[in-house]
């Protein structure tokens, strides 16, 4: 399957942990500016890329920019910098990696924390927590300090790569939603659709839902699709029913999380388009976690017909993260299908 990977690396390598969106912002700005009649920023800096449709009826889809990060709370007298999640991360996966600091200007560090050779016994048994590591940069406390203050972001230094036919990077969780979204726009460029369409490019999502809120509010849809990942957990010591979705194995359809039980005629709509055009698709069933869809579904006078696009992804919230280049072609299609044909559909109860 050919994707445009060369987008996508630039999509995931640019830095916008939860409320510091401003790079990645700017390049959705960028790749959009063409593929909407309108484009609108709200306070909070979600993006909006309007295509205005035949219908009165209004359709969002909400894709979060932001990625998992850390935020700047402590410099020590010897330069080593203290920090404090934002998002969820495994704390296992930290050691040793190696992040950017993004203060006046971008400072590379590495996760660090007490050497193995120097810890106890009780020390070696334990499960690392957050409060252990504390960034490296190598330099003096006088350096840090004319480049790093408090309340600096930090994101993940990873490269972006590609794998047999898996793409492997950091930012997965959700700058894939990001790149499918903008692929879906440039597939309706210049087609006509049943209703206005609002595609959301959403902030603060990995630390509650915040911008698909606000957004939600704003458009008031009628019926709306979260765009995210979700888990595929499809590796050695997994039993067939933690498995969630599997990759390879097609987009997925949201079912239920633990925010959302999606709309039963959204689900059924999905199902049905995904066969129509022969599109591999999986469903998924997610007991934890939560995306934008929450909002989108919520947020709005009376609720809205809401569902997701689930794109499967191994390693989710660690350092790199998995995905089929044929998985995340089939969420294009299946989101730009589902847009396309959303009138053609029997809605009542």
């Amino acid at each position: 399957m050919s994707i445009n990977t060369k987008l996508l690396n630039k999509i995931c390598t640019t830095p916008g942990a939860p409320g510091f969106e401003q790079e990645i912002r700017t390049l959705i700005l960028s790749e959009i500016k063409d593929l909407a009649d309108e484009v609108e920023i709200d306070n909070m800096g979600n993006v909006y890329a309007i295509k205005r449709g035949t219908g009165d009826k209004r359709i969002m889809v909400g894709a979060h920019m932001d990625e998992i990060g850390f935020i700047v709370t402590h410099i020590d007298d010897n330069g080593f910098i203290r920090f404090h999640t934002l998002g969820g991360f495994d704390p296992k996966t930290l050691t040793a990696q190696r992040v950017i600091i993004h203060g006046k200007k971008d400072v590379i560090g590495v996760m660090a924390s007490k050497p193995i050779h120097v810890m106890t016994a009780e020390e070696r048994n334990k499960v690392a927590k957050l409060k252990d590591y504390f960034i490296d940069t190598g330099l003096t406390v006088e350096e840090v300090k004319k480049q790093v203050t408090i309340g600096d972001s930090i994101t993940r230094e990873r490269e972006f790569i590609e794998m047999g036919n898996c793409v492997n990077g950091k930012s997965l969780d959700n700058r894939l939603a990001v790149f499918i979204l903008i692929e879906t726009l440039k597939n309706l460029k210049g087609k006509k659709i049943p209703y206005d369409l609002y595609g959301v490019f959403t902030v603060q999502e990995e630390v509650g839902i915040r911008g698909a809120n606000v957004s939600s509010m704003r458009i008031n849809p009628d019926f709306g699709f979260g765009l995210d990942t979700t888990i595929a957990f499809d590796l050695p010591g997994a039993s067939a029913h933690e498995m969630i979705t599997k990759l390879g194995e097609g987009t997925a359809i949201k079912l239920m999380d633990a925010s959302t039980i999606c709309d039963f005629r959204m689900v059924k709509y999905m199902k049905q388009t995904a066969d129509k055009h022969k599109i591999k698709w999986q469903p998924e069933i997610l007991t934890a976690g939560g995306t934008d869809t929450a909002g989108i579904q919520r947020m709005t006078e009376g609720g809205s017909i809401a569902g997701a696009v689930s794109i499967p992804t191994r390693h989710l919230h660690q350092v790199i993260e998995m995905a089929h280049k044929d998985d995340i072609q089939g969420s294009i299609d299946l989101l730009t299908a589902c847009i396309t044909e959303i009138d053609s559909f029997d809605w009542s109860f």
